[in-house]
């Protein structure tokens, strides 16, 4: 990533979207370049020089969700940030699987963008992949095959849920960042779902109950009261 204002490619069909945004990311520190459709998007990354792109899905002729597949095929880890319309849990959850590191509906506040793009930084690196698009992730003891949906403690393979695994595996691929609870929501349940924040609870204790993590003197899970949880263990890349 370049050490003083990132490069940040914005790529939106909407004149309207990309002239209003570009400027308060420029405000933020961000060296912004525009690119119309998935097809500019792919030469300016080829060209190189770009730390994170802003991609929206829905285009012409060439839709975000392809042009990510392709950029990731031909070996780019540039990170991605989606912007969607698709509120749909399993839309998401493929966006993210085909190499999305984080997304944002539509509407959506600039300031939440930009929170986005700045968390998604860092935990990136120049040229490696990240957290998001790891097959398996390693933090201590503590092992999370994301594609086989398998998790080792020391060793010993766990039992989880459907649910409390997602859970974990979007806490470990943001680590020390604090998500909150209406995110949780929107990422493992969907806004389709029909339950509370006692439902990440419910889930957050079995994770901790599994993974023996005291919430008094956390080791992997940290409760942030009144917004959310973290995952506080250092998390690197693992091989199969």
């Amino acid at each position: 990533m370049s050490t003083d204002r990132p490069r940040l490619l914005l790529v939106d069909d909407d004149p309207g979207i990309t002239s209003g945004l570009s400027p308060i990311l420029e405000r933020d520190g961000f060296a912004v370049t525009v690119a119309e459709d998935g097809l500019a998007a792919l030469s300016t990354v080829a060209a190189g020089g770009v730390d994170i792109v802003v991609l929206d899905v829905m285009m012409p002729e060439l839709d975000g969700r392809e042009t990510l597949r392709r950029m990731r095929r031909t070996g780019h880890t540039v990170p991605v940030v989606l912007l969607t319309s698709v509120g749909e849990a399993a839309e998401r959850a493929r966006a993210l699987d085909e190499g999305a590191d984080d997304y944002l509906n539509k509407p959506f506040d600039a300031g939440e963008l930009i929170s986005r793009v700045r968390a998604v930084l860092r935990r990136s690196a120049a040229g490696k992949p990240t957290l998001t698009s790891a097959p398996v992730l390693v933090a201590g003891e503590l092992r999370v095959d994301r594609a086989a949906r398998r998790v080792w403690l020391a060793g010993r393979e766990l039992a989880l849920t459907p649910k409390a695994f997602a859970l974990l595996d979007h806490l470990i691929t943001h680590p020390d960042e604090v998500v909150s609870k209406p995110r949780l929501l929107e990422v493992v349940w969907g806004y389709d779902d029909p339950v509370g924040t006692r439902a990440i609870d419910h889930r957050i204790s079995e994770l901790r109950r599994v993974l023996a993590d005291d919430p008094a003197h956390p080791r992997w899970i940290r409760t942030v009261p009144g917004v959310g949880y973290a995952f506080v263990a250092p998390v690197s890349q693992g091989s199969r």
